[in-house]
C-alpha cells in the first residue's frame, strides 16, 4: 500500500533518492534483495529489461495500474554471480527479470525517473542471518563502482495479527513492536553483529514480530554489503523510524562510512 499511500516511510524514501543523488551522484546500478523473490539456492536476475510484476490479490485495482519497468543490467548480473559463485555459493544467472512488489514500491519513491539499471539477488528464505550477511559481504566492492546495494525487507512483519485483530493506519505503538524496534536500534548503534546475528534468541519479542524471517533478512544482505575487508560491517545508522497499525514498523538502515553523512543530510532535507 506504501505504492499509492506513501505515509512517513514513502515520504522518506522520496528524500532519499535526492540526497544520495546529492552527495554521491546518481548510483550507476542498484543492487537489491527482496523477500519476494525467493529461491531455494541464490539467482541474479540478469535481464536488460525489467516488467512490473503485480504479484499480491485483494488489494485495490490502483495497485495494478502502477508500472515500474525499469533497465537492467546484465553484465553487473554475471559480475554479481561470478562473485557469490566463485565463494561457492550455488548462484546462478538467469535471463529471466521482473521486479516484484518489494523491489518496485521502494524503487518508484527513490527514483521515480526510472533511470537506473536494477540487478534483483534472490532471497533463499531457509538462510540463517549469518549466511546473508556473507552472501552480502562478498559484493563489498560494488560501491567501488557506484552500486547501490539494497535490503528491501520491514522491520518488523506479523501480517498474521494484522489480519486477526486489524487496528487503524494510526493506531498507538504497541509495546511489543517498540521493544524490538529499540533492541535493533542500541544493537545497530553498537556493531554489536554477534547479538543481532542471533537476533531470535536475543532480541525482544523477536517470534511475535517476525514469526518467520524473510522479511528480516535482506537487513543483512545491505550491512554485508557494506564491510570493508574481513572486519564486521561499520556502525549502521537509522536513517527513518515510523509504524503504522501499531506494529508495522518500517525503519530504515543505511550502513557503511557514509551512513553518518546520509543521516546528517536527510534530518536538514
Amino acid at each position: 500500500m506504501i505504492a499509492i499511500e506513501p505515509g512517513e516511510a514513502g515520504l522518506f524514501m522520496q528524500r532519499l533518492g535526492p540526497t544520495i543523488d546529492r552527495i554521491w551522484g546518481r548510483p550507476s546500478a542498484i543492487v537489491i534483495m527482496s523477500p519476494h523473490t525467493a529461491t531455494r539456492t541464490p539467482f541474479v536476475l540478469g535481464a536488460a529489461h525489467h516488467d512490473t510484476i503485480h504479484d499480491f490479490g485483494g488489494f485495490p485495482e490502483a495497485l495494478d495500474e502502477i508500472y515500474y519497468d525499469a533497465p537492467g543490467e546484465p553484465e553487473l548480473a554475471h559480475q554479481v554471480t561470478h562473485l557469490l559463485a566463485d565463494a561457492g555459493l550455488l548462484a546462478q544467472f538467469t535471463p529471466q527479470g521482473g521486479l516484484d512488489h518489494g523491489i518496485w514500491t521502494t524503487l518508484m519513491h527513490l527514483y521515480p525517473q526510472v533511470n537506473v539499471p536494477v540487478v534483483p539477488v534472490s532471497l533463499t528464505p531457509q538462510s540463517k542471518p549469518a549466511e546473508v550477511l556473507a552472501m552480502g559481504r562478498l559484493l563489498q566492492g560494488l560501491a567501488a563502482q557506484g552500486v547501490l546495494v539494497i535490503g528491501s525487507g520491514s522491520l518488523t512483519h506479523n501480517l498474521h495479527r494484522f489480519f486477526k485483530r486489524p487496528t487503524p493506519v494510526d493506531a498507538p505503538e504497541e509495546s511489543d513492536c517498540a521493544a524490538f524496534r529499540a533492541w535493533v536500534q542500541a544493537r545497530t548503534d553498537a556493531a554489536d553483529w554477534p547479538a543481532l546475528l542471533d537476533y531470535r534468541a536475543q532480541a525482544p519479542f523477536a517470534v511475535e514480530m517476525h514469526p518467520t524471517d524473510e522479511h528480516w533478512l535482506p537487513f543483512y544482505f545491505a550491512a554485508g554489503a557494506a564491510c570493508v575487508g574481513e572486519a564486521m560491517p561499520a556502525l549502521g545508522q537509522r536513517l527513518h523510524a515510523s509504524v503504522t497499525h501499531g506494529h508495522l514498523a518500517m525503519d530504515a538502515y543505511g550502513f557503511g562510512p557514509g551512513a553518518a553523512l546520509l543521516a546528517e543530510s536527510l534530518a536538514q532535507a
